[in-house]
């Protein structure tokens, strides 16, 4: 994909690829899952059918035949196979770099919510790293599933930025804008875990393929302040709390998984039965092999 695609000062390349994204975009959950026998060891047809997915919508849904199955090399063997191979390896993650979403009370995950059985709202995997440690690549592996709740909205950010520049193309300039969106330094105990880190919303990579970060927080979060900026934020705001065609849910059962280029997602509050909510996280630099 060219990144002509996404230059403000491209229309005619823009509107073709508007036209190919809406053309081969689901809006049907159904048309983004593949079976397979075993995640580790993914056959040919198996592989092909789940990038093939990918590259149309940014996303998979993969069916495995593991179970509950904890072995971690489902996730790490999948990504691998995939074209997913540099781990980022943020502070809740395991030694390994594969993060173990459960329920943690502990010193080191109590006060992140990811660790908790409470909502998340919409985001993309990482907003808060720095430039050049960008979360591209996303799997989840569900080992078991809570016993209520716990299901995922899901959309792709692809889409989302056509949205808002059919709205207005300064909306996209605003967001691209490299001190758009700033996180705040993490401090815990008076001690600075990580620095303050501002950035873009919208990006696009050597590579020419367009990266988001975004989380819809209110807190712990600032805005360029000025009018566009704040006109972009609110018009994307209401995109997602309002819901679009595209936007899907998907609730993983064990042995499911989702593979995507660090779409925007969001997790339903769960209550965990006897058996506690497991899903393995592995966050990529990389991007999802030809998508």
């Amino acid at each position: 994909m060219p990144d002509s695609a996404f230059a403000l000062d491209d229309d005619s390349a823009y509107l073709r690829w508007r036209e190919r994204k809406l053309e081969q975009t689901p809006t049907d959950l159904g048309a983004l899952i593949v079976e397979v026998r075993d995640p580790r060891r993914l056959s040919d047809a198996e592989r092909a059918a789940i990038l093939e997915r990918c590259r149309r919508a940014n996303l998979a849904i993969y069916i495995g035949a593991t179970g509950d199955d904890p072995d971690k090399e489902i996730p790490r063997a999948l990504g691998a196979s995939l074209g997913l191979h540099r781990l980022d390896h943020n502070p809740g993650a395991d030694e390994d770099a594969i993060t173990a979403l459960t329920v943690q009370t502990d010193v080191r995950h109590r006060d992140y919510i990811p660790y908790s059985n409470l909502p998340i709202s919409w985001h993309t995997d990482g907003y808060y790293n720095d430039a050049a440690h960008q979360i591209r690549g996303l799997v989840l592996h569900c080992v078991h599933p809570a016993a209520e709740g716990g299901a995922n909205a899901l959309l792709d950010h692809e889409i989302i930025y056509l949205l808002l520049r059919d709205q207005n193309p300064e909306f996209i300039r605003a967001l691209m804008h490299p001190g758009c969106m700033i996180i705040p330094a993490n401090r815990s105990q008076g001690e600075e875990i990580r620095p303050e880190r501002a950035g873009p919303v919208f990006s696009v990579h050597p590579d020419g393929r367009l990266h988001m970060r975004y989380t819809h927080r209110t807190r712990n979060i600032r805005w360029r302040d000025d009018p566009i900026t704040r006109a972009a934020v609110a018009a994307l705001r209401s995109l997602l709390d309002q819901g679009t065609p595209w936007t899907l849910s998907a609730r993983l059962e064990s042995g499911w998984g989702l593979v995507c280029n660090n779409v925007l997602h969001t997790r339903t509050g769960f209550t965990d039965g006897p058996v506690p909510r497991l899903v393995y996280r592995a966050r990529y630099y990389d991007r999802l092999q030809d998508t």
